[in-house]
């Protein structure tokens, strides 16, 4: 591809994500549920066959898949990289702003998903805890320490498997509310899903949103020094070693 069709790409990529009514569509499948069109027409607050054209733009575009169960059509997002894309592009319409002031709503600002791993001010405090105590290191991209993997090990993560996977093993996301990096890739997803099975955390069916358990709060204060309020996070030591809470 010549550096003129690359432009061309570019600009019909913008195209079909600058659309508001497609803008809406996109944002709403960054907690990673599939959606019918029928669910995304309602979320669009456009007509049925209206819908239908944008996914199909979308899909034609690589920004959405296509999942066919039975007489239902289901719409995802295409891959990570669609989601950061998304995620960055947030960040850059919020810069619009004079001064920063953070409308996300309190409980969306806490912890969400930002497609298949963690967001929010507690992975944001999650990301620093882990470049802190030296299970991280790299710049942007990041590899697992001998410390790391011991720590990640011991909280129940399968690292061979998570390494093998055919995506980016472990990077930096910025967050668009908080305006400062969590993690993201193949590690980060893993990391969001262990907290899921032990329970820390509770996902909404309807929405981004991540609730933090009783037993969440315990573990995150004891494991990594994060006290979690209702709708913040706050640092109660310094970064240390690991504390088992199973």
């Amino acid at each position: 591809m010549d550096s003129h069709d690359n432009d061309a790409a570019m600009s019909r990529i913008a195209g079909a994500i600058a659309e508001p009514a497609r803008t809406k569509m996109l944002c709403s499948l960054m907690d990673g549920h599939a959606r019918t069109s029928t669910e995304m027409a309602v979320i669009a607050d456009i007509s049925a066959s209206t819908a239908s054209a944008h996914l199909a733009r979308l899909k034609d575009d690589g920004l959405v898949k296509l999942y066919t169960q039975g007489r239902h059509r289901y719409y995802s997002l295409a891959s990570s990289q669609v989601a950061q894309t998304l995620e960055t592009l947030m960040v850059l319409s919020a810069n619009t702003a004079s001064r920063f002031v953070s409308a996300t709503p309190s409980r969306l600002q806490l912890a969400r998903t930002c497609y298949d791993h963690m967001a929010g001010s507690l992975a944001v405090r999650l990301h620093d805890h882990f470049i802190d105590a030296g299970w991280l290191v790299g710049d942007s991209t990041y590899q697992l320490t001998q410390k790391g993997e011991v720590a990640m090990s011991g909280l129940g993560l399968d690292l061979p498997t998570i390494s093998a996977q055919r995506r980016r093993f472990a990077c930096s996301c910025l967050d668009w509310s908080m305006r400062r990096p969590h993690l993201a890739g193949a590690l980060g997803a893993a990391f969001l899903q262990i907290t899921l099975d032990r329970q820390w955390l509770t996902q909404d069916l309807d929405s981004r949103a991540l609730g933090v358990t009783a037993k969440g709060k315990r573990a995150l204060a004891k494991q990594f020094g994060i006290e979690v309020g209702s709708d913040r996070v706050d640092v109660t030591r310094p970064a240390g070693e690991m504390q088992a809470v199973l």
